[in-house]
């Protein structure tokens, strides 16, 4: 017992409490604990249902069977006479405390613990049964923590096991505030630090609330937030892991465990156990055609976004060259299709590839790589000067040779390419579900959203009275041609600015300076074009530009600024800043964005930042979080992954005592205004 009560003091000391007050010997207990039995005369061959009560002064907890961050669980130490045995503790729903940036699981209110004792078969009748134990525990505040212990003691006979009935009626309210077993295993999935607990939960089945605490311990990171979705039959519980470079040296890691063992808390005093084993768990409430459906119709509406909508002038150009030639339109939509396609099917696969080699990345991985940004820029601004008439190539433009097909595939590449930074209503479900699909499937969505992207001049292509709406060419081509530069060059100059924020002043002097250049090149290969003479060597020299530029760029980031037109105050998003907040019961608003996502842009413009949504949110007293994913961030890609979602943006609101609402991704000022 010594040593027990040594090990108590020594954690909760470890743990960063203060054990001040240690109980002394004679010492009134912060936490009152007596033993009752459900009958004094247990049958051979039957059980006893004991209780150990516990009675908390004002202020003062004890701790659930997995006590959390800190903290310890009640310890009984038996001492029985022969022929009976004592089974396992059950413990009803615990409460959640937040003290310090650890998560506590506790009881605050009297509440019993139960244990049976087994009673041989071979036991006599009225044979004596003392029965004494040495009940241990932790009583805390949210300031001190002191190890009480105290021995507990009845005496039994062995009798015909009758419960008095108003025994039973004690005992009864006992065992309704303990978690039933649900008679289903569920299932569990870690996909690097989140987990994904899927639980058999009827669809018709009220549910006031859902919080799973985890009994097995050295598994879960109890600080994170958990989203609760139901699909079906099933309830679906994302949160996140331990950290494995925070598991012990012989300590199983949690991507190594097989089963483990959780109550879902339903309910104040109400929940259920459950087994849960490592497989897939449901993606969806919808069947797999569904999602595809979703990625579909994901795609086809990004080509109206703003990133989008240029290239489909550049294809409109194309098709009002071809003249009613409907062999070149479908030969030049089928290579302008497959560029899309395959371009999209790259990158889902590139980014799945990193999450399962255990990096945390989301869609539009690519755009936090400055060098790639600087790329795009330089191909956005050799892009504006074609279609401004600095040089000629035919990107996009008619059809017939193989030349230009492969010039519709590249245009097609570069439609996947600019695509990247926008999600829109549909598209966020679909690339979430592909994070949990088997890669087969998932690849499959990555496809359907870039047969969405091509559909609509798929549709032209193919659908006659369509194609003969197009205009014929004319002399209107060559303005809109020019006109197509401004949102191009527009493009340049917002990935210009991007650069700047992922780089520094150093990158913004290396894109400047790599943009005079390349400029400077294909104004001298236009020159050269119009006199009749190959302007290849130039064509060179602007590769060689773009690729040297890439190269001096400084590889480490610059440290992240945030806005100045920010008029809510917003704060950097925290786990343990959003558990703070919600605990002192404030509305919690949380914004997730990036300065290469244009639907981010559009919304912090159009809903976010206005003086309408900043009164509103002071006259509520809503907390805003914002976090920024620009730059690579492990930490936001597992938040993102934990509600479902692949990248940016998300929008989180958090009311008092309530799960997380998600709002649409197509924000307005009455959708935030209106929050409750």
């Amino acid at each position: 017992m010594m040593l027990i009560r040594l090990f108590l003091a020594f954690t909760l000391l470890f743990a960063g409490l203060v054990p001040a007050n240690a109980q002394m010997p004679g010492a009134p207990l912060n936490i009152d604990a007596s033993i009752a039995a459900e009958t004094q005369t247990p049958a051979p061959g039957q059980s006893v249902t004991l209780a150990i009560v516990m009675k908390p002064n004002p202020g003062w907890h004890d701790y659930w069977l997995n006590p959390g961050d800190a903290g310890t669980p009640p310890v009984l130490e038996w001492d029985l006479p022969a022929g009976v045995t004592a089974g396992e503790i059950r413990a009803p729903v615990p409460g959640t405390l937040i003290v310090s940036g650890f998560m506590n699981h506790i009881y605050e209110r009297d509440h019993a613990f139960l244990v049976d004792l087994i009673i041989a078969d071979s036991a006599l009748l009225g044979t004596k049964l003392p029965i004494r134990v040495e009940a241990l525990w932790s009583a805390c505040t949210d300031r001190v923590c002191v190890p009480e212990a105290t021995d507990l003691s009845l005496d039994l006979a062995v009798g015909d096991g009758n419960i008095a009935a108003g025994q039973r009626a004690i005992f009864d309210g006992y065992r309704a505030q303990i978690p039933a077993l649900l008679s289903r295993d569920g299932i569990f999935t870690v996909d690097g630090q989140q987990v994904r607990y899927a639980i058999p939960y009827p669809a018709n089945a009220d549910l006031e609330s859902a919080y799973i605490f985890l009994k097995t311990p050295n598994f879960a990171r109890y600080t994170a937030e958990q989203s609760v979705e139901r699909r079906g039959d099933w309830l679906i519980i994302t949160s996140e892991v331990k950290p494995e470079d925070q598991v012990y040296e012989g300590q199983i890691k949690p991507s190594e465990f097989t089963e483990v063992e959780a109550l879902l808390a339903i309910g104040e005093n109400d929940g259920l156990l459950v087994r849960l084993k490592r497989g897939d768990t449901p993606a969806s409430g919808m069947n797999f055609g569904g999602i595809l459906l979703f990625s579909i119709l994901g795609g086809l509406l990004l080509n109206l976004m703003p990133c989008v909508f240029p290239i489909l002038g550049l294809k409109a150009a194309s098709l009002a060259k071809m003249g009613g030639n409907e062999a070149a339109a479908k030969r030049d939509a089928l290579a302008y299709s497959a560029g899309v396609i395959l371009s999209v099917l790259a990158l889902g696969a590139v980014m799945l590839a990193l999450r399962a080699a255990g990096e945390q990345v989301g869609w539009a991985f690519q755009l936090q790589e400055p060098r790639i940004i600087l790329l795009l820029l330089l191909l956005m601004a050799a892009i504006t000067a074609n279609l401004a008439g600095l040089f000629e190539i035919n990107v996009g433009m008619p059809a017939g040779s193989g030349k230009s097909r492969f010039g519709s595939f590249g245009t097609g590449v570069l439609a996947a390419v600019i695509a990247t930074p926008c999600t829109g209503p549909f598209m966020a479900a679909a690339l979430g579900a592909a994070l949990l699909l088997p890669a087969a499937q998932a690849l499959l969505l990555f496809a359907g959203l870039g047969i969405g992207i091509a559909l609509p001049y798929l549709a032209i292509a193919y659908i006659p009275a369509l194609r003969n709406r197009v205009p014929k060419a004319g002399p209107w081509l060559a303005t809109f041609r020019k006109i197509m530069a401004i949102p191009m060059a527009l493009t340049a100059v917002a990935l210009l600015w991007l650069l700047w924020r992922l780089s520094g002043q150093q990158g913004l002097l290396i894109g400047v300076g790599a943009l005079a250049a390349l400029l400077g090149a294909l104004f001298l290969a236009g020159n050269a074009q119009r006199r009749g003479k190959t302007a290849m060597l130039m064509a060179m020299s602007a590769l060689g530009i773009a690729v040297a530029s890439a190269v001096i760029l400084p590889r480490q980031p610059v440290a992240a600024h945030r806005n100045s037109d920010d008029i809510l105050a917003a704060e950097e998003y925290s786990d343990a800043r959003l558990a703070g907040y919600r605990a002192a019961g404030r509305r919690v608003f949380v914004y997730f964005t990036a300065d290469w996502c244009i639907t981010c842009k559009i919304n912090e413009g159009a809903a976010i930042n206005r003086d309408e949504t900043a009164a509103a949110f002071k006259a509520k007293n809503v907390a805003v979080l914002v976090g920024d994913f620009t730059r690579r961030d492990p930490e936001i890609a597992r938040i993102l992954a934990r509600y479902g979602r692949s990248g940016v943006p998300l929008y989180l609101y958090f009311a008092p005592g309530k799960d997380a609402q998600i709002l649409p991704q197509i924000l307005t000022p009455s959708a935030l205004t209106g929050l409750k």
